[in-house]
């Protein structure tokens, strides 16, 4: 150790790099040093000089001449022609689709912004019939069930008992309601102005009353486009709506002369199966007789994701013209329902009515004197508006053992056991106004311009 303490210090504390390796070469042979360096110098890697494998020069390429090489490419480019004739063909059929719909001048005849009741332009119906379809309510022009504020009109169903001096006793038996007598009754039919509460027969007055307001008379129109704000009621078994009926039935009884359903929709909740205030329906009825109604072809249902109809106001929208009818909610982007009219496809053809029959008859056309040569008919008449609130129906609107449902529509009882079922359905029922349909506005445009 005192050996290499003597020979370090020899070349002073901090040797240079040049003289360290001088004198590193210098090292006897079996020194320490010596035996290092012979260790570093074989640690060292040899360098390599980098080779190339790519091809140099010129080379052959025989694929190029090869002749199913050309037919593959010639292939390539069929195969992009076909592509680009498919997005063409496309583009064309689009474009003249679209073009035969596009939207002409419309001119607005009619605005109800509901600052009042404007009772030139709108009229109640007062009936007990349920307009048949078998409802259980009264529509009346009492101001509890129909009125008007500084949110709009108001569409408010109410229960009998509370609102008139009809007891629930006589609600079951033993009283006969005539609106013939005092004249209020707006309807020539006796079936759809009396009714008196009988047990043996299962028959009892109505037991909820609300009200159905129309333009019939003073505001009807032939195509154009419908907008109707409104903010939809909440409450099990209710049934609102906002529709359309012809100004005159000149194909004959429903659903001969058409009907055009703008919004029809259930109270219940999101979790009722056949759909409750979080989806509406748009639909057009139509057929030679009530048995034969077609409209299951031309309906449609728009259901929201977050909340329901009820929480907030919402537009729904109608365009209708010879070749087309446009169901729409909000804005015209959002479709609803569409439906194509063609003279080479009538509604009677498209119904399939040729090939059935009722009572051992052939149907025959019940449009067959329209004038409409684009094949809209019944569509191709006035039509006039309805807002309405029903409770219940026999009619399958609220299908039977679905969402505990209390009655059979097809039982006599029907309405007994609705009523008697009050207990379950009447706390589902809003508070207020918010148990019936708000509306905030209503707008009618004709085709053409003003």
């Amino acid at each position: 150790m005192a050996d290499i303490t003597g020979i370090i210090s020899s070349y002073g504390s901090e040797p240079h790099d040049d003289d360290f390796g001088s004198r590193w070469n210098a090292s006897p042979p079996g020194s320490v040093y010596a035996t290092s360096r012979r260790s570093m110098t074989t640690a060292r890697p040899t360098k390599r000089k980098f080779k190339s494998y790519r091809l140099r020069g010129g080379y052959e390429k025989p694929w190029l001449t090869d002749p199913a090489m050309r037919k593959t490419r010639l292939n390539n480019w069929i195969v992009v022609g076909f592509v680009l004739l498919g997005f063409i063909g496309a583009a064309l059929i689009c474009f003249f689709s679209v073009r035969q719909y596009q939207t002409g001048p419309v001119c607005l005849i009619f605005e109800d912004n509901f600052k009042t009741l404007d009772t030139s332009v709108w009229k109640h119906e007062v009936t007990l019939d349920g307009f048949g379809t078998g409802s259980f309510d009264w529509t009346t022009d009492d101001s509890s069930n129909s009125y008007v504020d500084g949110e709009g009109l108001h569409i408010v169903p109410t229960l009998t008992n509370e609102t008139t001096s009809i007891t629930n006793d006589q609600l079951y038996s033993n009283y006969s309601l005539d609106l013939m007598k005092d004249g209020s009754c707006t309807s020539t039919s006796k079936s759809a102005c009396s009714v008196a509460s009988d047990p043996k027969k299962g028959t009892m007055i109505p037991p909820i009353r609300s009200a159905r307001l129309v333009t019939k008379g003073t505001m009807s129109l032939k195509y154009g486009r419908v907008e109707v704000v409104a903010k939809l009621p909440r409450g099990d078994w209710l049934w609102p709506a906002i529709w359309m009926m012809p100004e005159d039935s000149v194909y004959g009884v429903w659903p001969r002369s058409g009907e055009i359903d703008i919004m029809e929709s259930r109270g219940n909740s999101y979790e009722y199966l056949p759909g409750g205030r979080d989806l509406y329906y748009g639909s057009l009825h139509w057929g030679p007789s009530p048995a034969t109604d077609a409209y299951w072809r031309t309906t449609a249902a728009k259901a929201l994701r977050r909340g329901d109809f009820s929480d907030s106001f919402h537009t729904f929208g109608l365009e209708w013209d010879e070749k087309y009818m446009y169901f729409y909610l909000n804005n015209r982007l959002t479709q609803i329902l569409f439906v194509g009219f063609s003279s080479g496809d009538d509604l009677f053809r498209k119904g399939e009515f040729a090939r059935m029959e009722e009572n051992a008859t052939i149907i025959t056309n019940p449009w067959a004197k329209s004038t409409s040569t684009t094949g809209n008919a019944p569509f191709d008449q006035p039509f006039y508006l309805i807002l309405n609130v029903a409770a219940g129906s026999k009619i399958g609107w609220f299908p039977d053992n679905q969402g505990n449902k209390p009655w059979i529509d097809s039982a006599t009882n029907a309405q007994w056991t609705f009523w008697s079922a009050a207990d379950k359905w009447l706390p589902t029922w809003g508070k207020g106004n918010t148990r019936g349909m708000t509306v905030r506005s209503v707008k009618m445009w004709r085709k053409g311009a003003c």
